[in-house]
Parts: structure tokens; sequence; C-alpha cells
């Protein structure tokens, strides 16, 4: 049996679009679409046969199935041939134990899901090899792309300009000048994609290139469309993969725009739907506080989301006041149980460097999830005996900038009460000796 995916509104008007169209919101009622997938037909397939076929190809190098998005291909965007696809080899990326830094919360079984151990270095590549796919796939059909565009705190440039130069397609990136590490504001460029700095922030940024898209100078590729969010469904299918198909406790992910949250809720529906699974994992989104329209709308008893003016935080990429996903995220924090929490700078800095102590590397975003996590186990929320998976959704080394002011304690509105500067000595053998003495013996 075929299968096949299609765009339909999130609010459940009575339209369908291929998923080759560039369409981003229902023309009906201005809301969000989603990606529907024909769950019936999917059912041709037992749910054993789903995980045996998902763990045969698993990390194989027969193509594409190095990916860990394609290997799920038909739960993904099924009718996207082998040579449209352009993929990095996303996916695939190791759940961490983090045993001693969980020890140190008095949690027994935690884990991190290092989605930065990526080709770019950030979970934006598992959208964007579906994305850029299909438009490879929409070009050869004949839609006219003058560039595919975004707006961008620097990971979804990165990656879009990647994936963009792997397919031969131009890209044009919209950045928040002076707000996107250098590390992050290099890739694009090396890319070579057209970078415009903007003396904006991410939403006045993501203004511009809605009306581009709106007006047809671009095609979008930011998660307002929705084909972004079918690759990045499969980080909750490959959580379960890597837990023999067991379903955690907990899922704790760091959100801004809040993609992530909805594209989680997306994957972990179509394993309940086929059988794979028989419940969800409760859902922790945790918010910067200087970016918490989320938070303020969930504790507020609130199920929409009013737009906030964000503040500077370290935690650049969720430094998004007006996110675009806010009602998938609702839909997603009711379906499963969810709560929504926030961490201050100080927060974020101080477990950034507990995490960092037991063997991380945490970038600030995911230092969000990391301080919001400690309080929820502090609350009693989360149960020590719980497995709990915190998404970690970026390399730590695309945020040096970050680390470096930590340890040389140059952070505004933070103790730095762990910082670790290097130790300057003559080249003296009595001096190193005593170096060494005195840290250990202070432990």
């Amino acid at each position: 049996m075929s299968y096949r995916a299609e765009f339909r509104c999130f609010a459940g008007c009575d339209v369908s679009f291929p998923l080759t169209r560039p369409i981003y919101r229902c023309p009906k009622c201005n809301g969000l679409l989603e990606v529907a997938h024909d769950v019936d037909a999917l059912k041709d397939r037992s749910a054993a046969a789903w995980m045996k076929l998902f763990d045969d190809r698993y990390k194989r190098t027969l193509w594409p199935y190095g990916s860990g998005v394609w290997g799920k291909r038909e739960w993904v965007s099924p009718d996207v041939q082998d040579d449209e696809i352009v993929s990095m080899d996303e996916g695939g990326t190791n759940l961490f134990w983090a045993e001693r830094y969980g020890r140190g919360l008095g949690l027994t079984d935690l884990w991190v899901k290092m989605c930065g151990n990526s080709h770019t270095g950030s979970f934006k590549d598992l959208g964007m090899t579906v994305l850029v796919s299909v438009v490879r796939k929409a070009v050869r059909e004949g839609l006219k792309v003058r560039a595919i565009a975004c707006a961008s705190t620097g990971d979804t440039s990165a990656s879009l300009a990647a994936y963009g130069a792997a397919a031969g397609l131009p890209v044009v990136v919209l950045l928040p000048r002076g707000k996107v590490s250098t590390a992050q504001l290099v890739q694009p460029l090396a890319n070579g994609a057209l970078v415009l700095a903007l003396d904006t922030d991410f939403d006045g940024c993501m203004t511009i290139v809605q009306r581009l898209a709106d007006e047809g100078v671009v095609y979008l590729a930011n998660s307002m469309n929705a084909l972004r969010l079918e690759g990045q469904k499969t980080v909750g299918i490959e959580i379960c993969q890597q837990f023999d198909w067991q379903v955690p406790d907990w899922i704790v992910l760091p959100s801004g725009n809040l993609g992530n949250a909805a594209a989680l809720h997306a994957g972990f529906r179509m394993l309940k739907d086929l059988g794979v699974i028989a419940r969800y994992p409760r859902l922790a989104v945790a918010q910067a506080a200087a970016a918490n329209p989320l938070y303020l709308a969930w504790t507020a008893g609130k199920r929409e989301v009013a737009p906030v003016k964000a503040q500077e935080t370290l935690a650049t990429a969720i430094q998004i006041g007006n996110p675009v996903s806010a009602p998938r995220a609702m839909r997603a924090l009711e379906a499963m149980n969810g709560v929504v929490e926030q961490a201050t700078e100080e927060e974020l800095c101080e477990a950034a460097a507990r995490a960092d102590r037991s063997g991380m590397y945490a970038c600030p975003h995911t230092a969000v999830a990391l301080a919001v996590l400690e309080k929820l186990v502090a609350r009693g929320v989360i149960a020590r005996d719980a497995r709990t998976v915190v998404v970690s959704t970026a390399s730590g080394l695309k945020f040096t900038e970050f680390k470096v002011g930590y340890h040389e304690r140059r952070i505004a509105d933070a103790s730095c009460s762990q910082a670790n500067p290097p130790v300057h000595l003559a080249a003296d053998y009595g001096a190193v000796v005593d170096a060494i003495d005195r840290r250990h013996r202070a432990g």
C-alpha cells in the first residue's frame, strides 16, 4: 500500500494541500497548518513490524538510512524519492546517561538526548533535511524558488544554509544584528548564504521574512512551515527506539518558538496511534525568564499565548517573545499532561556549570532545561526515580563566548560561583606542585 501525507488546517478547516505547495497558513482561517498522515494506510504493518523495520534501517550505510529521520521515511514524508533527499546523516544522536549529574540531583535515571551532535550542531538539522528535500522535489516538479529564507537566532540559519548548499538552492537568512554567537554567524557565511543582519530582534526578523514569503519573494523555512516539525518529531520516536521502544516518564525541553514541543507530541502521537506505545511521557517546556510568553500564559491558566517583548538572555536561540507555534505547543502540553517552568540567567548559568563539572558541555539553551529540571525535582514534580530525558538542542561548542564569560566572571546578573579560570604561574616546578596541592586540598 502506498502512504500519503498532506498539509491540513491545524484548527480543523476542511482544506488540504500537497506538501510541495508553498503554503504556510490556512487560507480559510489564517491559522497554522500541520502535516497529516494516512494513519489507516500505515496500519497495514503491525507495531512489531514497524519497530523491526526501523531497527533494521537504523544508522545503516545504505542511502538514505544513515539518517535517523529518513530511516522513518514512511512516517515523515513518504512521497520523497531517494534521489530527492538532501541528508547530512542527521539524527541517530546519542542518548547520554547523565549518571553523575543526575546523582547530584538525587535522580537515578536521568538521560540527555544530545541533538547538538549533528551536522551543523543543532536539532534544527532534523527538520531542515525534510524541508529542503521537499523543496528540491517541488523544484523538479516546476516550482520557481528565488531563495529559501528564514529568520533565525543562529541555529536555523546554519542548518538551512548547509542543506541549501548541499541541494544547490539559494538561501537568505535574516539575523538580529549582534545577537548571534560568532560560531553561529560564521556557519551560514561559510555555506554561501546571503546573510542579512538587521537592527531588530528575532521577532522583527520574523515579521519581515513572513511578509517576503506571503508576497512570494522567498520560500519560508521557519517552523511556521509544518514540514520542519516532521523531521523534528523523530526525536521522540528515536528516544523510544533507544529505550527499546519503552516510553520515558518525563521529557524536559527548552523552547522559544515552540515548534519543538509540537514536534515531540506529533512523534509520540504517531507511536501511539500505530500501537507502538500505550502512553505518552509527561512534557516539561522550559523557557528563559527573559522570554517567557508560554510560561506567563500557562501559569495564569490561559490557553492563548500573548506576545511579550523578549528581553536579553544568554539563551539567544529561545529569545522569542511572539512564538509562532504557540497553539501547537498548547495542544502538546494538554495531551502530554505537561508543565511549563522558567529559568533566570543566574539559574541557567549555574545549571550549565554543574552539568559541565560532570562531563557535559551544555549550551545555554540546554542549561535552561537543566535549571528547570532542577526546580521540578526540588519541588517533587519529577520523582527521583522517574526516567527523565532532557533534550539538548545544540552543541556547547557554538557558545564559547558564554563559557569564557562565565569562567572569567564577566556575566551580568550571574554570580559565576563555579568559575574555574586558568592559573597563571611562572615556569617553576615548585609553583606547579603547589598549585596541584592547593587544588587537591580544596577537593
